[in-house]
Protein backbone atom coordinates (compact mmCIF):
# COMPACT_ATOMS: atom_id res chain seq x y z
CA UNK A 1 0.00 0.00 0.00
CA UNK A 2 1.36 3.35 -1.07
CA UNK A 3 1.68 5.92 1.64
CA UNK A 4 1.51 9.59 0.62
CA UNK A 5 3.63 11.96 2.53
CA UNK A 6 2.36 15.33 3.64
CA UNK A 7 4.51 16.95 0.92
CA UNK A 8 2.96 14.73 -1.77
CA UNK A 9 -0.53 15.57 -0.60
CA UNK A 10 0.26 19.31 -0.66
CA UNK A 11 1.79 18.96 -4.14
CA UNK A 12 -1.24 17.03 -5.43
CA UNK A 13 -3.67 19.50 -3.91
CA UNK A 14 -1.73 22.42 -5.37
CA UNK A 15 -1.70 20.79 -8.80
CA UNK A 16 -5.43 20.14 -8.72
CA UNK A 17 -6.08 23.68 -7.50
CA UNK A 18 -3.92 25.22 -10.24
CA UNK A 19 -5.62 23.05 -12.86
CA UNK A 20 -9.03 24.03 -11.53
CA UNK A 21 -8.08 27.71 -11.59
CA UNK A 22 -6.76 27.36 -15.16
CA UNK A 23 -9.97 25.57 -16.18
CA UNK A 24 -12.08 28.31 -14.62
CA UNK A 25 -9.98 30.97 -16.38
CA UNK A 26 -10.44 29.18 -19.72
CA UNK A 27 -14.19 28.91 -19.16
CA UNK A 28 -14.38 32.58 -18.14
CA UNK A 29 -12.28 33.58 -21.17
CA UNK A 30 -14.49 31.58 -23.54
CA UNK A 31 -17.62 33.10 -21.94
CA UNK A 32 -16.37 36.69 -22.21
CA UNK A 33 -14.96 36.10 -25.71
CA UNK A 34 -18.34 34.80 -26.83
CA UNK A 35 -20.08 37.77 -25.21
CA UNK A 36 -17.64 40.14 -26.86
CA UNK A 37 -18.22 38.46 -30.23
CA UNK A 38 -21.98 38.73 -29.77
CA UNK A 39 -21.70 42.40 -28.85
CA UNK A 40 -19.48 43.09 -31.86
CA UNK A 41 -21.92 41.21 -34.11
CA UNK A 42 -24.89 43.14 -32.70
CA UNK A 43 -23.04 46.42 -33.20
CA UNK A 44 -22.14 45.56 -36.79
CA UNK A 45 -25.72 44.44 -37.42
CA UNK A 46 -27.07 47.73 -36.02
CA UNK A 47 -24.55 49.68 -38.09
CA UNK A 48 -25.62 47.75 -41.21
CA UNK A 49 -29.30 48.43 -40.42
CA UNK A 50 -28.54 52.09 -39.86
CA UNK A 51 -26.68 52.29 -43.19
CA UNK A 52 -29.60 50.60 -44.92
CA UNK A 53 -32.14 52.96 -43.35
CA UNK A 54 -29.95 55.93 -44.22
CA UNK A 55 -29.66 54.75 -47.83
CA UNK A 56 -33.43 54.29 -48.07
CA UNK A 57 -33.98 57.75 -46.58
CA UNK A 58 -31.56 59.28 -49.11
CA UNK A 59 -33.29 57.46 -51.99
CA UNK A 60 -36.71 58.61 -50.76
CA UNK A 61 -35.44 62.18 -50.38
CA UNK A 62 -33.93 62.07 -53.87
CA UNK A 63 -37.16 60.72 -55.37
CA UNK A 64 -39.24 63.35 -53.59
CA UNK A 65 -36.88 66.09 -54.73
CA UNK A 66 -36.81 64.89 -58.34
CA UNK A 67 -40.59 64.58 -58.39
CA UNK A 68 -40.97 68.10 -56.98
CA UNK A 69 -38.46 69.53 -59.50
CA UNK A 70 -40.20 67.74 -62.35
CA UNK A 71 -43.58 69.12 -61.33
CA UNK A 72 -42.21 72.63 -60.86
CA UNK A 73 -40.53 72.52 -64.27
CA UNK A 74 -43.74 71.33 -65.89
CA UNK A 75 -46.22 73.49 -63.98
CA UNK A 76 -44.41 76.73 -63.21
CA UNK A 77 -41.50 77.29 -65.55
CA UNK A 78 -43.14 75.51 -68.49
CA UNK A 79 -46.29 77.58 -68.08
CA UNK A 80 -44.35 80.83 -67.90
CA UNK A 81 -42.40 79.93 -71.04
CA UNK A 82 -45.67 79.11 -72.83
CA UNK A 83 -47.06 82.53 -71.86
CA UNK A 84 -43.87 84.18 -73.11
CA UNK A 85 -44.21 82.35 -76.43
CA UNK A 86 -47.83 83.48 -76.69
CA UNK A 87 -46.82 87.11 -76.07
CA UNK A 88 -44.11 86.89 -78.74
CA UNK A 89 -46.67 85.47 -81.20
CA UNK A 90 -48.94 88.44 -80.47
CA UNK A 91 -46.04 90.79 -81.13
CA UNK A 92 -45.32 89.07 -84.46
CA UNK A 93 -48.75 90.01 -85.78
CA UNK A 94 -47.77 93.69 -86.04
CA UNK A 95 -44.00 93.34 -86.42
CA UNK A 96 -42.13 94.09 -89.62
CA UNK A 97 -38.60 94.00 -90.96
CA UNK A 98 -35.70 93.48 -88.52
CA UNK A 99 -38.04 93.56 -85.52
CA UNK A 100 -40.00 90.62 -86.91
CA UNK A 101 -36.81 88.65 -87.52
CA UNK A 102 -35.68 89.21 -83.94
CA UNK A 103 -39.07 88.12 -82.58
CA UNK A 104 -38.97 85.01 -84.75
CA UNK A 105 -35.55 84.13 -83.31
CA UNK A 106 -36.83 84.71 -79.77
CA UNK A 107 -39.86 82.55 -80.54
CA UNK A 108 -37.62 79.73 -81.76
CA UNK A 109 -35.42 79.92 -78.64
CA UNK A 110 -38.49 79.84 -76.37
CA UNK A 111 -39.86 76.85 -78.29
CA UNK A 112 -36.58 74.96 -77.85
CA UNK A 113 -36.54 75.85 -74.15
CA UNK A 114 -40.06 74.51 -73.69
CA UNK A 115 -39.09 71.24 -75.39
CA UNK A 116 -35.99 70.95 -73.18
CA UNK A 117 -38.05 71.57 -70.04
CA UNK A 118 -40.56 68.91 -71.07
CA UNK A 119 -37.77 66.43 -71.83
CA UNK A 120 -36.12 67.05 -68.46
CA UNK A 121 -39.44 66.79 -66.66
CA UNK A 122 -40.14 63.46 -68.41
CA UNK A 123 -36.79 62.04 -67.30
CA UNK A 124 -37.74 62.77 -63.68
CA UNK A 125 -41.12 61.14 -64.23
CA UNK A 126 -39.38 58.02 -65.62
CA UNK A 127 -37.48 57.65 -62.34
CA UNK A 128 -40.73 58.28 -60.46
CA UNK A 129 -42.45 55.38 -62.26
CA UNK A 130 -39.54 53.03 -61.55
CA UNK A 131 -39.50 53.88 -57.84
CA UNK A 132 -43.15 54.56 -57.00
CA UNK A 133 -45.02 52.38 -59.49
CA UNK A 134 -48.02 53.15 -61.69
CA UNK A 135 -50.74 53.64 -59.07
CA UNK A 136 -48.84 56.14 -56.91
CA UNK A 137 -47.61 57.98 -60.02
CA UNK A 138 -51.20 58.41 -61.23
CA UNK A 139 -52.17 59.62 -57.76
CA UNK A 140 -49.38 62.20 -57.82
CA UNK A 141 -50.49 63.39 -61.28
CA UNK A 142 -54.09 63.68 -60.09
CA UNK A 143 -52.95 65.66 -57.03
CA UNK A 144 -50.93 67.95 -59.31
CA UNK A 145 -53.94 68.63 -61.56
CA UNK A 146 -56.16 69.12 -58.52
CA UNK A 147 -53.81 71.80 -57.14
CA UNK A 148 -54.14 73.78 -60.37
CA UNK A 149 -57.92 74.13 -59.80
CA UNK A 150 -58.63 73.72 -63.51
CA UNK A 151 -61.24 70.98 -62.91
CA UNK A 152 -62.27 68.44 -60.30
CA UNK A 153 -60.45 65.15 -60.77
CA UNK A 154 -60.62 61.92 -58.77
CA UNK A 155 -58.80 58.60 -58.86
CA UNK A 156 -60.35 55.30 -57.72
CA UNK A 157 -58.32 52.08 -57.58
CA UNK A 158 -58.60 48.62 -56.01
CA UNK A 159 -54.87 48.17 -55.36
CA UNK A 160 -51.82 50.21 -54.41
CA UNK A 161 -49.35 48.12 -56.38
CA UNK A 162 -49.59 46.43 -59.77
CA UNK A 163 -47.25 43.62 -60.74
CA UNK A 164 -46.21 44.80 -64.21
CA UNK A 165 -42.87 45.96 -65.60
CA UNK A 166 -41.68 49.55 -65.25
CA UNK A 167 -41.48 50.05 -69.05
CA UNK A 168 -45.11 49.06 -69.59
CA UNK A 169 -46.11 51.09 -66.52
CA UNK A 170 -44.40 54.13 -68.01
CA UNK A 171 -46.24 53.77 -71.34
CA UNK A 172 -49.59 53.38 -69.55
CA UNK A 173 -48.79 56.47 -67.49
CA UNK A 174 -47.94 58.43 -70.66
CA UNK A 175 -51.30 57.44 -72.19
CA UNK A 176 -53.11 58.63 -69.06
CA UNK A 177 -51.13 61.89 -69.06
CA UNK A 178 -51.98 62.47 -72.73
CA UNK A 179 -55.65 61.85 -72.03
CA UNK A 180 -55.66 64.30 -69.10
CA UNK A 181 -53.87 66.93 -71.20
CA UNK A 182 -56.41 66.52 -74.01
CA UNK A 183 -59.27 67.01 -71.54
CA UNK A 184 -57.65 70.15 -70.12
CA UNK A 185 -56.93 71.62 -73.56
CA UNK A 186 -60.04 70.77 -75.53
CA UNK A 187 -62.96 69.34 -73.55
CA UNK A 188 -63.98 72.25 -71.28
CA UNK A 189 -64.77 69.58 -68.70
CA UNK A 190 -65.53 70.48 -65.09
CA UNK A 191 -65.11 66.95 -63.78
CA UNK A 192 -62.95 63.95 -64.59
CA UNK A 193 -62.69 60.51 -63.00
CA UNK A 194 -60.00 57.86 -63.38
CA UNK A 195 -60.80 54.29 -62.34
CA UNK A 196 -58.21 51.50 -62.16
CA UNK A 197 -59.11 47.85 -61.63
CA UNK A 198 -56.32 45.32 -61.21
CA UNK A 199 -57.56 41.83 -62.10
CA UNK A 200 -55.76 38.49 -62.33
CA UNK A 201 -55.15 38.62 -66.09
CA UNK A 202 -55.56 42.29 -66.97
CA UNK A 203 -55.58 45.87 -65.75
CA UNK A 204 -58.47 48.10 -66.83
CA UNK A 205 -58.23 51.89 -66.64
CA UNK A 206 -61.26 54.05 -67.45
CA UNK A 207 -61.05 57.84 -67.84
CA UNK A 208 -64.31 59.81 -67.99
CA UNK A 209 -64.98 63.53 -68.38
CA UNK A 210 -68.13 65.64 -68.65
CA UNK A 211 -66.77 67.89 -71.40
CA UNK A 212 -68.14 68.85 -74.80
CA UNK A 213 -67.07 65.60 -76.50
CA UNK A 214 -66.31 65.46 -80.20
CA UNK A 215 -67.24 63.77 -83.46
CA UNK A 216 -65.00 60.72 -83.78
CA UNK A 217 -64.95 60.78 -87.57
CA UNK A 218 -63.64 64.35 -87.59
CA UNK A 219 -61.05 63.88 -84.86
CA UNK A 220 -59.85 60.30 -85.36
CA UNK A 221 -56.64 61.64 -86.90
CA UNK A 222 -55.95 64.09 -84.06
CA UNK A 223 -52.36 64.06 -82.82
CA UNK A 224 -53.41 63.31 -79.23
CA UNK A 225 -55.46 60.23 -80.09
CA UNK A 226 -52.84 58.99 -82.56
CA UNK A 227 -50.13 59.29 -79.93
CA UNK A 228 -52.21 57.42 -77.35
CA UNK A 229 -53.08 54.59 -79.75
CA UNK A 230 -49.47 54.22 -80.91
CA UNK A 231 -48.32 53.89 -77.33
CA UNK A 232 -51.08 51.38 -76.60
CA UNK A 233 -50.02 49.28 -79.60
CA UNK A 234 -46.45 49.18 -78.31
CA UNK A 235 -47.57 47.08 -75.32
CA UNK A 236 -50.45 45.23 -77.05
CA UNK A 237 -53.03 47.17 -75.09
CA UNK A 238 -56.64 47.80 -76.16
CA UNK A 239 -57.71 51.45 -76.19
CA UNK A 240 -61.31 52.43 -76.90
CA UNK A 241 -62.70 55.95 -77.17
CA UNK A 242 -66.43 56.52 -76.62
CA UNK A 243 -67.63 60.08 -77.08
CA UNK A 244 -70.82 61.96 -77.82
CA UNK A 245 -70.95 65.65 -78.70
CA UNK A 246 -72.12 67.56 -75.64
CA UNK A 247 -71.97 64.51 -73.33
CA UNK A 248 -68.31 63.99 -72.63
CA UNK A 249 -65.78 61.29 -73.41
CA UNK A 250 -64.86 57.90 -71.98
CA UNK A 251 -61.53 56.26 -72.71
CA UNK A 252 -61.08 52.60 -71.76
CA UNK A 253 -57.59 51.10 -71.54
CA UNK A 254 -57.24 47.33 -71.11
CA UNK A 255 -53.72 46.02 -70.47
CA UNK A 256 -53.32 42.25 -70.72
CA UNK A 257 -50.77 40.87 -68.25
CA UNK A 258 -50.06 37.68 -70.23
Amino acid sequence: MTNFSEVDIIYLFTTVLVFAILLIMVVVYIFFYRKKSELLFDRKLKEAQFEQELTLAIIEMKETTLSYIGQELHDDLGQKMSIAKLMVNLGLENAEGPQKEILLEINEVIGESIRDIRSLSKSFITEQIENLGLVQSIQKEVSRIDRLNLMKISFNHNTDKIDIGSKDSLILFRIIQESINNVLKHSRAKNMTISLQDEAKFVEIILRDDGIGFEKNKHKTGSGLISMKKRANLIQTDLEVDTIVGKGTTITIKYNKN
